[in-house]
């Protein structure tokens, strides 16, 4: 299970699954199936009270894979549907999720190549319907939620110093629980959350040296809330929060010893939120996106990294559900995050898994201006390969919410399992 927005740990992750689905075989195909045990202390991702409720479960996960790879072309689709029995629950005890993702490259010539890709999932957990970072929310939504990812890059190598990627990246959010599903004066996820983030990017990668480059790029940004509830006392609407962005960037790319290398992006992020009538200016942020990571070891692997935008928030107002009072109205959230992630082979069949992120968030406008949110996650898992074919997994994870806006919260998972592959 990996943390909610970690990229690192989303990386290993699918790496870590891929291995153990191809079973270590040459065949274009691959079946796994994975049979959890778990407990947690607070599946609701709410706070001390009635409503904070704990069980014991279990996860029946199924999936598949498929690739094709040919002389200049590349195909990988796969799909992962899970069961999770809650045996606390009086009703709706099973959650059901399911995971489809598709991979494409093709090489057009040695100076022209192009990739694409598609990520479609119906969930209930943060983790998987906000698999970026900075994270959205940090709570679980009932319902069959759909998020949707899709990208296409074109990258030209106009001479042996230069490269440019022109790319276009399109998320879509869509929440069950629409404004007939809650109480008046509250807003709906739907209200809150449902929304097609479109992005644009044209990015320049000079290689000045055979271990270092130098990127400068542009990305422009739009965020369209689909959803047409009223959010305000003052009669204002989602679409009230949609966003223009902005961003330009400079940064490096540096390999300092073959086992060692760096990324950094620094640069500005302008938004307008052309529908605010309070909003008659465009706001300028700092951004940031920097990363690390060490082999130090044939067998141990290191990632440390910080990132810095803004983000879409599912607070509006003076609560994290509640519609303002004032017509005021939080646009959007400012975050901080400092992910890390360690991979060490303790023994050829055993290997360890560390994970951990921090986010700060603050609100942008209305009454929550003055709040932030603090968001910790903390992973470990110990996976043995007993062969080609079988491995078992212990796991913990550990997350916790503290908050001036939101009602905080701490939640405690483990789980023990058993994956078969072919």
């Amino acid at each position: 299970m990996a943390s909610a927005g970690l990229i690192a740990l989303g990386a290993v992750t699918v790496q870590t699954a891929n291995a153990q689905m191809s079973g270590g075989s040459d065949k274009p195909w691959s079946l796994s199936g994975t049979l959890r045990g778990f407990y947690d202390d607070n599946y609701n991702t709410q706070p001390d009270g009635p409503l904070r409720r704990d069980s014991f479960g279990f996860e029946v996960r199924p999936s598949a894979s498929v690739s094709w790879q040919g002389d200049v072309t590349t195909v990988t689709a796969s799909y992962i549907y899970s069961m999770r029995f809650y045996e606390d629950r009086p009703t709706h005890r099973a959650d059901h999720s399911h995971d489809f993702e598709g991979f494409l490259s093709h090489n057009f010539s040695e100076a022209y190549s192009l990739e694409s890709s598609d990520s479609f999932v119906i969930a209930q957990e943060p983790e998987l319907l906000n698999p970026s970072s900075p994270a959205t929310g940090p709570f679980r939504s009932n319902g069959n939620n759909i998020r949707n990812t899709a990208g296409i890059n074109l990258q030209a190598k106009v001479s042996s110093l230069l490269t440019l990627v022109l790319g276009y990246g399109n998320t879509l959010y869509d929440y069950e629980q629409k404004a007939a599903d809650v109480a008046p004066g509250t807003v709906s996820r739907s209200g809150q959350l449902d929304r097609i983030e479109h992005a644009v990017t044209l990015n320049s990668k000079w290689q000045i040296m055979p271990e270092t480059s130098l990127i400068f790029g542009y990305q422009f940004g739009l965020v369209d809330y689909t959803s047409d509830e009223v959010i305000t006392t003052a009669g204002g609407t989602s679409s009230t929060r949609n966003v223009r962005t902005h961003t330009i960037y400079g940064g490096v790319d540096h390999t300092f010893i073959p086992e060692l290398s760096g990324s950094v992006r620094v640069g500005a992020e302008i938004a307008d939120f052309y529908n605010d009538p309070n909003n008659s200016t465009a706001s300028v942020s700092p951004y940031a996106d920097l990363s690390l990571t060490w082999k130090y070891m044939d067998t141990g692997s290191f990632i440390l990294g910080f990132r810095h935008s803004r983000n879409a928030t599912d607070v509006v107002g003076t609560t994290a559900t509640g519609v303002t009072a004032t017509g005021g109205l939080t646009l959007d959230s400012e975050s901080s995050v400092v992910y890390a992630s360690l991979v060490h082979k303790i023994t050829p069949d055993l290997t360890g898994t560390l994970t951990g992120q921090y986010q700060n968030s603050s609100f942008k406008g209305g009454a929550s201006a003055s709040g932030d949110d603090n968001f910790y996650l903390l992973g470990l898992n110990l996976s043995y390969q007993f062969n080609r074919y079988l491995a078992a997994e212990i796991g913990y994870n550990y997350d916790k919410l503290t908050s001036g806006v939101h009602p905080g919260y701490d939640r405690n998972r483990v789980y023990l399992g058993v994956t078969a592959s072919y």
